[in-house]
């Protein structure tokens, strides 16, 4: 296979990546790095390299719209930061003397979990009382509703979410996801924000939990530019267009396609690791 080919299926699989991580709001990272070791039999710490470079690409496009809409929670968002970015880097430390198997059982273990939480219920309301220590952070925000006006919302809670940020950053760095999944289960179901704030939020965050990561993998020399060139390209592409074909989608339908696709994934890496496969 030459170069020219070889960049083109990175490409292709990065866009059909970032078209189904933009519809199931995961991002092309739970994708992309099955398809990098599972089909080109890229080594895994590669794999996260490359997608961390995407990560890091799509959030801060979708974040910077986000944040001119009024729906994200900068000063939440900076205040966990704290927890994912420390989380973040001891991950990406980690998986410099962890073996690719072991990587790859954790991130099917990763997928199950993010398949089963998209059918979980999100919590839609606004909670009306805040802890004290939100209230001394002067955490409380609002966000515009659907008749466009503001709506008031509180936080709770935001040790244990603090908490789970670092989980979710250590993930992150060690699997070069952006772990959104577990960043919105602890602002969503341990902080009670309102489903909105917690996913553009948790968005906002992710890019930086990356950077942080990313970092790390560079100075390992995990970050090929030959195969995160084509990754980015391929994720952002397909994150545009995911963009536009979500609000026509059938939300319930996405969901199951969802579901089906990355258990499968899952299940391979799972399978392979165990068997030193991968």
């Amino acid at each position: 296979m030459t170069i020219l080919l070889l960049t083109l299926y990175i490409l292709l699989g990065a866009y059909f990546a970032g078209l189904l991580g933009s519809l199931t709001g995961l991002g092309g990272g739970v994708v992309i790095i099955p398809f990098l070791t599972l089909v080109l039999d890229v080594d895994i710490h590669y794999a996260i390299g490359a997608s961390l470079v995407s990560v890091i690409a799509t959030s801060s496009g979708s974040a910077a719209a986000y944040v001119k809409e009024g729906i994200t929670n900068m000063r939440l968002g900076m205040f966990l930061e704290i927890a994912t970015t420390v989380g973040a880097v001891l991950g990406a430390y980690l998986a410099s003397y962890i073996s690719a198997p072991t990587i790859a059982v954790i991130f099917g273990l990763i997928l199950l979990f993010s398949a089963i939480m998209s059918f979980v219920k999100k919590n839609s309301q606004a909670d009306p009382t805040s802890s004290k220590p939100a209230t001394f952070f002067k955490l409380a925000n609002t966000y515009p509703g659907q008749d466009g006006k503001m709506v008031a919302y509180s936080v709770r809670n935001i040790f244990g979410g603090f908490g789970l940020m670092s989980f979710a950053g250590m993930i992150s760095g060690l699997l070069g996801i952006g772990s959104g999944s577990l960043k919105v289960v602890a602002m969503d179901n341990i902080m009670r924000i309102p489903f909105k704030v917690s996913t553009t939020t948790s968005n906002f965050m992710i890019g930086v939990t990356a950077a942080a990561s990313a970092v790390v993998y560079l100075q390992r020399g995990y970050i090929d530019p030959g195969l995160s060139m084509p990754v980015m390209l391929g994720v952002v592409l397909g994150a545009v267009t995911g963009s536009k074909i979500l609000v026509k989608a059938n939300s319930k339908s996405l969901k199951v396609i969802f579901a089906i696709v990355i258990s499968v994934v899952a299940i391979q890496m799972i399978y392979k690791g165990l068997t030193g496969k991968i």
